[in-house]
C-alpha cells in the first residue's frame, strides 16, 4: 500500500522557515487578494490564505469586486495596487467572470509583485532556470516530490494536463531536474494513447479536473503519484486518479483533499516573502 504524500507536513516545514525569513524584513509583507464576483470556491480559498497569513504575521488585504466589472476596470484596479508601496504581492483569484480573461489581466500585475509566478516575465525566467518566484501549484508538486527523496535525473515523468497554471510550468521545472518528461492532454486521450503513457510513468502527475480519469490499474508498480485534481461530487471530494486502486500499486500517492492544496498556500506565502525581500533590496 502506498505511503501518503500529505501536503500539510511539507507545508508546515516551509512555514517554519518562513518565520525566520520574515524576521529579516524591515516590515511585515502585505498580500492583496482580488476576488471578482460571487465565487464560493474563491471565497473559501481566501479564508484559508487569510488564516495562514495571520499565523505568519503577514498582512492580508482581501478585495471583493463586483462580477459586473469590465476587463479594463479590473486592470485599472491592479495598476493602483502596483503603484501602492504598501502592497508587496498581488493574487488574482480564479475563476473570473465570463468575458474577463485571466491571462490578459494577469499580465498587468507588476512582475515583482506577481506572487503566483504567472506573469510572462516570471515564466520566462523559469524557462532559463532563474525564477525567484515560480508558479505556486507547480512548485508545490516539486516540493512534494522532493519530500520523497527521489532523484528525478533520467526518471520517466508523465504529466497529464497542460494548463498554463500547472502542466506547462511544471514541465519546465521537471526538465530543470533532467527528468524525461511526457505531457499528455485531451488530444492524447482522443488518440487512445493516454493509458500507454501512464503505464510507463515512474512519476505521474495529473492535473485535469476530471474525476477518476486515471484508472488505478494503469499505475506502474512503485510509481509516485501526485494528483492535483479536485472534483466535488455529491457526497465527497475526489481527485483525477482512482485513489484506492492506485494506492495498491504506487509507492507514494497524494490524498485528495490534503495533498497538493495545503502546500500551494505555503508556496504562495513563500513567494510573497521572496517578493518583499527583492523589493527591499
Amino acid at each position: 500500500m502506498a505511503k501518503l504524500l500529505e501536503g500539510k507536513i511539507v507545508a508546515d516545514k516551509i512555514k517554519e522557515k518562513l518565520k525566520a525569513n520574515l524576521q529579516s524584513l524591515k516590515q511585515p509583507p502585505a498580500l492583496a487578494s482580488i476576488v471578482v464576483g460571487d465565487n464560493p470556491g474563491a471565497v473559501a480559498y481566501v479564508k484559508i490564505q487569510a488564516k495562514i497569513a495571520s499565523n505568519l504575521g503577514i498582512i492580508y488585504k482581501p478585495y471583493q469586486l463586483p462580477g459586473s466589472i469590465s476587463e479594463d476596470e479590473l486592470i485599472d484596479f491592479i495598476l493602483k495596487l502596483n503603484a501602492d508601496p504598501k502592497v508587496n504581492g498581488i493574487i488574482l483569484q480564479v475563476p473570473l467572470p465570463v468575458g474577463v480573461s485571466y491571462m490578459k489581466v494577469a499580465e498587468f500585475i507588476q512582475p515583482n509583485k506577481d506572487v503566483e509566478g504567472m506573469h510572462p516575465v516570471n515564466i520566462g525566467k523559469m524557462l532559463f532556470g532563474r525564477a525567484r518566484i515560480a508558479a505556486c501549484t507547480a512548485n508545490a508538486v516539486m516540493e512534494l516530490l522532493d519530500s520523497t527523496g527521489i532523484n528525478l535525473y533520467g526518471k520517466e515523468v508523465v504529466v497529464v494536463g497542460h494548463s498554463e497554471i500547472v502542466g506547462k510550468p511544471l514541465a519546465m521545472l521537471l526538465l530543470d531536474k533532467f527528468a524525461t518528461v511526457t505531457i499528455c492532454h485531451v488530444a492524447t486521450s482522443q488518440a487512445g494513447r493516454l493509458k500507454e503513457h501512464v503505464e510507463r510513468a515512474e512519476v505521474l502527475i495529473v492535473a485535469v479536473g476530471q474525476p477518476d480519469l486515471i484508472k488505478g490499474e494503469w499505475i506502474k508498480e512503485g510509481a509516485i503519484v501526485v494528483d492535483v485534481g479536485i472534483n466535488a461530487l455529491k457526497d465527497k471530494v475526489v481527485g483525477d486518479v482512482e485513489f484506492q486502486a492506485a494506492a495498491k500499486r504506487a509507492a507514494y500517492i497524494t490524498p485528495v483533499p490534503g495533498g497538493v492544496g495545503p502546500l500551494t498556500v505555503a508556496i504562495l506565502m513563500r513567494n510573497l516573502v521572496e517578493a518583499a525581500q527583492a523589493q527591499q533590496q
